[in-house]
């Protein structure tokens, strides 16, 4: 149905990730097909679509479109892969990621966040993303290898625990840094123990806490 939200998908894409250069026009359609706004309180409605992040309760954030799209894309998902996330939040992630991969399983610390963004999940069918509650900073080893992790806070590095649990060739995209500032980093692992790095730019996450993170 076209609505006045989906105009402003249309324009978001449009105006703050292509002339940014998001390029793959997979991750350009899940961007223009997912309902930002439904992963939001309807009250804050008007700001989901705008070029910034937004408040979504226990002092976490959905992130700007902009973030969720580069991260995205720097996984290059082509639909047969299986992608963790660490930090659930909105759920608006999972779901983006959901629509490019064949599997996400996704961890969240905060019991209510991970609850209400399950339910948004199912009111929208997304029945190949699996949440649940723990320590991100440690992975969910069950279901590994994973061909792509994302990470949706910052981190003063990266844990060891996500790293190992890549398969070869997979990507793991996360932000590095102190409290205040980081930088997008991605991880694409070449051996078991060697991987090449690339920076994608300055950034501003939450803090990622757990054990191989901050300390609350």
């Amino acid at each position: 149905m076209f609505n006045e939200y989906t105009s402003k998908r249309q324009k978001m894409v449009e105006t703050q990730l292509i002339p940014r250069g998001i390029k793959d026009p997979r991750v350009i359609e899940a961007m223009r097909k997912v309902p930002r706004h439904l992963f939001l309180d309807e009250a804050l409605w008007p700001e989901a679509y705008e070029d910034h992040p937004v408040p979504i309760g226990e002092k976490q954030t959905i992130s700007q479109p902009f973030i969720v799209a580069i991260m995205t894309e720097a996984l290059q998902l082509k639909g047969r892969e299986k992608i963790l996330e660490v930090g659930t939040g909105s759920g608006y992630q999972a779901a983006i990621l959901a629509e490019l991969a064949d599997q996400v399983y996704s961890i969240e610390r905060l019991p209510s966040i991970a609850k209400r963004a399950r339910k948004i999940l199912d009111q929208l069918k997304y029945s190949n993303i699996v949440i649940t509650i723990g320590d991100g900073t440690l992975g969910w080893k069950e279901h590994s290898p994973y061909d792509g992790i994302i990470v949706t806070a910052a981190s003063p590095y990266a844990p060891n625990t996500l790293l190992e649990q890549l398969t070869i060739g997979g990507r793991l995209i996360i932000p590095l840094g102190d409290e205040f500032t980081q930088d997008l980093t991605l991880y694409i692992k070449e051996t078991k123990d060697n991987y090449n790095k690339e920076s994608y730019g300055g950034c501003r996450f939450v803090k990622l806490i757990g054990e191989k993170g901050w300390k609350e």
